[in-house]
């Protein structure tokens, strides 16, 4: 290891323009968005060949991500993890202020042979309107049939579940789970390593130039579980919100000074309110921070009142 580290290592977003994205990451999280354009998701933590995370600041600025995972994988990440081409985790922020298609992710064991990655992921919703509902599974007797037959009538409303969310509350997509965001939802999502996304249905929406967004119907239709009815928000024991054979997460209310680390690997953070100081590094809402696994003794302290993180592991 040829350098150093004092600090956690943080990471420029990427900014990605959505048809139902808006401005309300800049607002929240006080992210400086492109301006003029509706940004829909922030990649705050990402390894893959069409988008990359830097490293924004420290001895390491300017390295990517996959160079991290690639060339300083024992001091940065931690010995004995999964030997994965890339980085096994994606965390972004999502704003929707639209209703984003009605989607599913491909199950691991059909994934390969459409083309696409499975991926399961976990919303954590740091803002929910009044009435801000999400889509997820389908409603019960609701079978491939039917919900073929209704996709093309351009009519699935009545057929999928639908769930109210208030801020904080979570939930978990497994690939396979017909899922849709509605409107009024700032998410903060942890999901495997992919970009795999078939929509099936979309509203009926149109653009500007009255132009529907492309559908995919026959490789949703295969990747659907049709037995996954009415699923619900997690309901978290303790402080663990989720443990998946993908990533665990945590959510720490942080009271007083507390160790990252509990084990000999990294931990990923995300501020989700008030503000805390790492390494001598000030964070605050909407920052998204890794303390590598030879940052020893790495301690986070609160700075301002009612200061909450989640904490993510492999």
């Amino acid at each position: 290891m040829s350098f150093s580290l004092t600090q956690p290592i943080v990471f420029e977003p990427i900014f990605k323009e959505r048809v139902w994205g808006g401005r309300r990451l800049e607002a929240i999280f006080g992210k400086q968005l492109p301006p003029g354009q509706r940004i829909g998701e922030s990649w705050e933590i990402v390894d893959r060949p069409e988008a990359q995370s830097i490293v924004r600041q420290g001895p390491l600025a300017g390295r990517s991500l996959h160079q991290l995972w690639m060339e300083e994988r024992d001091p940065i990440f931690g010995v004995g993890l999964p030997d994965a081409p890339r980085f096994p985790i994606l965390a972004k922020l999502l704003d929707a202020s639209d209703k984003l298609s009605l989607q599913v992710h491909p199950p691991a064991e059909i994934a390969e042979s459409l083309g696409g990655e499975a991926k399961s992921e976990l919303w954590y919703f740091a803002t929910a309107d009044p009435g801000a509902e999400i889509c997820a599974g389908l409603r019960p007797g609701v079978n491939r049939s039917r919900f073929e037959e209704a996709v093309q009538r351009g009519d699935v409303a009545e057929l999928v579940h639908r769930i109210g969310v208030r801020t904080g509350d979570s939930f978990f997509v497994p690939s396979g789970r017909l899922h849709g965001i509605d409107g009024g939802n700032v998410i903060v999502e942890i999901q495997q390593n992919s970009d795999t996304t078939y929509r099936v249905f979309d509203w009926n929406r149109k653009d500007e130039k009255g132009r529907e967004r492309a559908l995919h119907v026959k490789e949703s239709m295969q990747s659907i579980r049709f037995d996954d009815f009415t699923p619900q928000c997690l309901k978290p024991e303790g402080e663990e919100l989720l443990r998946s054979p993908h990533f665990v997460v945590e959510k720490w209310e942080l009271l007083e000074k507390r160790r990252a680390r509990v084990s000999s690997a990294f931990a990923l953070f995300v501020c989700l309110s008030g503000a805390l100081r790492c390494g001598g590094m000030n964070l605050g809402p909407g920052a998204f921070f890794l303390v590598p696994a030879c940052l020893e003794g790495a301690q986070l302290e609160p700075r301002a009142p009612s200061t909450s993180l989640l904490r993510i592991t492999l």
